[in-house]
């Protein structure tokens, strides 16, 4: 006959095996209270580092600060030119020309030179030129007030003069002319009156041009 002790009394259903080891498996595997554990899931009061919004979340990465570039100097800057090219264009701007020279300085250094040497070219050798500031030698102009004129002669084909007038005493304002044979010049005329800006070149070649239109000039 069975021993009444082990049997629970009539009504009673006996706790299983998983019922009496639950607590203890449950006790083995839970986390410890002593130290926090990191959890994937935000809390009420941490905002998820995920947030790509920084201001909404200071814990988000913040994107890395780029670099400074360098800034070109002012004046490049604002004309759009390189640093080189803008010093250089100074430097070009700095250099004057000799027809921006004052007016007795640039006919005594630069034109007389120059127009002698052309006029030799083309076969005169005994040319004389003179720079001055007198009368012009034409009737009808004896009240006339002094300007300065280039006089040039030769005689090597008999007395010739040629006067080059500069009233206003600039290349660019107005200039006059007249030439003559041992004679006294009758007519001025006007010269160079068409060019808009003159320039050395120009002013010796027009010269050249007129004496040889007057065939004073090679075999003439």
């Amino acid at each position: 006959m069975a021993d009444p002790t082990n049997h629970n009394q009539a009504g009673e259903v006996a706790p299983s095996t998983v019922d009496q080891q639950a607590p203890s498996v449950a006790e083995e595997h839970a986390p410890s209270t002593d130290s926090p554990e990191a959890t994937d899931l935000p809390t009420a009061n941490a905002p998820d580092p995920k947030a790509a919004n920084s201001e909404d979340n200071p814990n988000a990465a913040k994107p890395a600060a780029a670099s400074p570039k360098r800034e070109k100097p002012a004046a490049a800057a604002a004309t759009g030119e390189k640093p080189a090219a803008a010093a250089k264009a100074a430097k070009k701007e700095k250099a004057p020309s000799v027809e921006d020279k004052p007016f007795v300085e640039f006919i005594e250094q630069d034109y007389l030179p120059a127009l002698q040497k052309a006029i030799a070219q083309q076969g005169v050798q005994d040319l004389q030129v003179s720079f001055a500031k007198q009368k012009v030698p034409i009737t009808g102009f004896e009240s006339a007030q002094e300007c300065w004129q280039i006089i040039g002669s030769w005689k090597e084909t008999g007395q010739r003069q040629f006067n080059l007038y500069f009233p206003e005493e600039d290349i660019q304002g107005k200039k006059g002319f007249s030439c003559n044979e041992g004679k006294k010049p009758s007519t001025l005329e006007s010269f160079l009156i068409d060019e808009r800006k003159i320039t050395l070149d120009l002013l010796v070649y027009g010269l050249v041009q007129r004496l040889g239109g007057q065939k004073w000039l090679g075999i003439n």
